[in-house]
């Protein structure tokens, strides 16, 4: 997610004495955008609000797609990802978290690795280390991230709790790119990505405080303190979270993860902020709002 602006191509520098060119206004089919976002958000909000359950298939589907899309990425370096080792052990990570607690997820991501590690072996000497060492990278950044999501599910009020988490993380997508477009002008991180904005920060910030305010006291009865809290830390982590992806993306001189959702690019770019804002989220809440 761009918590800070769109991602549109690098502005060009000083011309003639003229200044810095003004950001471009847009970088993104937004109508495509806004429809793609509307068609995620829905089927997350049914999945959540009927048979909890099934938003673990929903996202289970999304974490698939961005770890073929993270492949494909790396491949384009010679970089191999054991994917199906890393595939299994995930869902295996994901349905353990759910279903029979972390002691038995944390033994799923260690049987992972040494699988990671077993399955990478016939292939020969050659790229070994930079195989296994991206296969666990992509088993902890994608499955093992996201079991976090799995482990808010679990209590009764689970599907509040992630609807809250949801909620509040879009909110800096959404206040960041509309405080971008609108006002932004001071880059935050010219070199991993040049077109966020401390601008789109601030709006970003100030949507996802009062995101974080409104869920946790009208979604899940805490406190105002508890959901500003909540929001403060989620802008902290989804903007890590967006450049974090931007970087890996830098590093391997690609403009998206993938093409699957327009105006959005890959399932990726829409879950790289979700992903680091999810043990984040969980944390607070587990501490915050007794289960039940």
């Amino acid at each position: 997610m761009d918590p800070a602006g769109p991602q549109t191509k690098d502005s060009k520098g000083p011309e003639d004495g003229k200044g810095p060119e003004k950001p471009k206004r847009t970088g993104r089919n937004l109508p495509a955008a806004v429809g793609v976002g509307v068609v995620l958000g829905g089927l997350a909000v049914l999945t959540l609000l009927t048979v909890k359950a099934t938003f673990l298939l929903y996202a289970g589907i999304a974490l698939a797609v961005a770890l073929a899309e993270l492949s494909q990425a790396l491949a384009k370096r010679d970089i191999n990802i054991p994917v199906i080792p890393v595939a299994a052990g995930g869902a295996g990570v994901l349905t353990c978290t759910y279903w029979l607690g972390p002691r038995y997820a944390m033994t799923a991501l260690a049987l992972t690795v040494i699988a990671i590690f077993a399955w990478r072996l016939p292939g020969g000497t050659s790229g070994y280390v930079k195989d296994v060492t991206a296969g666990v990278f992509a088993a902890a950044y994608i499955p093992f991230l996201a079991s976090f999501v799995a482990a808010m599910l679990t209590p009764a009020d689970g599907a509040r709790r992630v609807l809250s988490f949801v909620i509040v993380t879009i909110c800096s997508d959404i206040g960041g790119y509309f405080a971008g477009i609108t006002v932004g002008r001071h880059k935050m991180a010219p070199v991993i990505s040049p077109k966020k904005t401390w601008e789109g920060f601030a709006g970003s910030a100030a949507a996802c405080l009062i995101a974080g305010w409104l869920c946790v006291t009208l979604l899940l009865h805490g406190h105002a303190w508890q959901g500003v809290l909540v929001g403060a830390a989620v802008v902290f982590a989804a903007t890590a979270g967006d450049l974090v992806e931007s970087m890996i993306k830098r590093d391997l001189d690609i403009k998206d993860m993938g093409t699957v959702l327009p105006g959005h690019g890959g399932v990726l770019e829409r879950l790289d902020s979700l992903l680091v804002a999810a043990p984040v989220v969980w944390l607070l809440l587990y501490l915050f709002i007794p289960a039940h």
